[in-house]
């Protein structure tokens, strides 16, 4: 590995938890969700544990059955993060915005504003959006991926130019001769693509950290070119160490290519822990949760990832023994080996649902030790630079993660015992922007 520690993020998601059913444990704050108190509390504790940033993943859509389960985002996360910014001081603060659906001069000014407010501590996670649903709300249709990818280097390119429309020496706030600023410094910047323009300036000057650190999220090719030009951390949900690696190797790859350095691109990979004081008391924990899903509709996922029948079996009870000896797992599905090591040891189907194998997110379900095994397992493999942390019931999940497991990282050397810096960009290691990057 080029770092000897990790980099960690946590995703508060909607104030609930990664696991839908997470709203429904007892001790959740109902208000969970509309709560900035409660959101403030949790970005309080992953300070407490010196975590470099946190994530707020976000689609313009409503796409939940909101009989059984919250929404999946925020109720709006650049409101939520300045409600965090103004209660925390070292924190990092990520959150999505689409390349898509929004227009250059506002989201620059929002972030840019947020990162002066944060003193240098806010991303942008730069995501492409392909739902009809959120195209929808804003009366327009999906793009062709082409015209998609396309936008989305345009706005990165003409945010990034408003970020730095007022020169970092223009505020002078010089009282005693009358000049607050100088205009000559503060300048449109006239650029307009096929898809985005803009003229400027913005009316904020630069943060500590000059301006917003880039984020991006998405696969493929095209995904892979723009998180190689821009970005300096990048979410990814591999569900292996070989695709872990791969994706790692891809990234430095193309930040190299762009003409960056390969270290600049750090890749975050997803991981969902249940912490408690025993695998089986953990499997306990994300039952109960499960009550909110379709645990039939994924046991009839989970026959399809190791060729079986699942539906006339009892989901109560393990599979019977002749039925082990014919599964074999799917090798399109990551996740299959993982699902038949759990099926084989003689889980009942509910449980090895429970486990999480049919999840978005590698889940560890177990102790502090074992989450912090597998981090360690990943981290020195190469497979990652740190892990995108989605706890399933933020309420006591995060304080056990970061009172349990990162103690368990720190002493191992593999995490930071403090944070380093001040801004976002001192923690990531990323090298100082202010404008366009002038080598691409």
């Amino acid at each position: 590995m080029s770092h000897s520690q990790m980099l960690l993020c946590v995703q508060l998601i909607n104030g609930y938890g990664a696991h839908p059913g997470a709203w429904r444990m007892a001790g959740v704050d109902p208000a969970s969700y509309t709560d900035m108190d409660v959101f403030v509390g949790y970005a309080q504790a992953a300070e407490r544990g010196k975590i470099q940033t946190l994530f707020f993943a976000d689609t313009p859509v409503l796409d939940v059955d909101l009989a059984s389960e919250p929404p999946h985002f925020p109720i709006d996360p650049i409101v939520v993060m300045t409600a965090i910014a103004r209660e925390t001081e070292r924190l990092g603060l990520v959150a999505t915005a689409s390349t898509t659906f929004n227009e250059p001069y506002n989201l620059a000014r929002q972030f840019k504003a947020l990162d002066v407010i944060s003193r240098g501590r806010v991303g942008w996670n730069a995501v492409t959006t392909s739902d009809p649903l959120a195209a929808a709300n804003f009366g327009a249709k999906p793009l062709q991926r082409q015209e998609k990818y396309e936008r989305a280097h345009e706005m990165i390119q003409v945010v990034q130019a408003l970020w730095g429309s007022w020169s970092e020496n223009a505020l002078r706030a010089d009282t005693a001769r009358g000049v607050f600023a100088d205009p000559a410094q503060v300048v449109p910047i006239d650029l307009r693509g096929r898809h985005v323009a803009a003229r400027g300036p913005l009316p904020i000057p630069p943060s500590p950290q000059g301006q917003p650190v880039i984020f991006q999220a998405g696969g493929g090719a095209a995904g892979l070119a723009l998180a190689g030009s821009y970005a300096t951390g990048v979410y990814a949900n591999p569900f292996d160490i070989a695709s872990g690696r791969a994706k790692r190797d891809a990234l430095r790859f193309g930040a190299v290519r762009a003409g960056r350095q390969a270290d600049e691109v750090k890749l975050f990979a997803g991981l969902m822990p249940s912490i408690a004081d025993s695998r089986e008391n953990a499997v306990a924990r994300r039952r109960f949760m499960d009550q909110v899903v379709d645990v039939r509709q994924r046991i009839r996922y989970l026959g399809g990832m190791v060729g079986l029948d699942l539906s006339r079996h009892d989901i109560d009870r393990p599979l019977p023994e002749t039925e082990y000896q014919q599964a074999h797992a799917d090798p399109s599905d990551p996740r299959a080996p993982r699902a038949l090591a759990v099926l084989r040891e003689g889980w009942s189907l509910r449980d090895v649902v429970a486990h999480g194998v049919v999840d978005y997110h590698p889940v560890v379900a177990g102790t502090a030790a074992d989450v912090a095994d597998h981090m360690q397992t990943w981290f020195e493999a190469g497979a990652c630079d740190g892990f995108s942390i989605a706890i399933d019931s933020l309420h006591d999940g995060l304080d056990r993660f970061v009172d349990e497991v990162v103690p368990i990282l720190q002493a191992r050397g593999l995490f930071q015992l403090d944070y380093a810096g001040t801004t976002l960009r001192e923690h990531l290691g990323a090298p100082y922007q202010y404008g366009r990057d002038a080598r691409l």
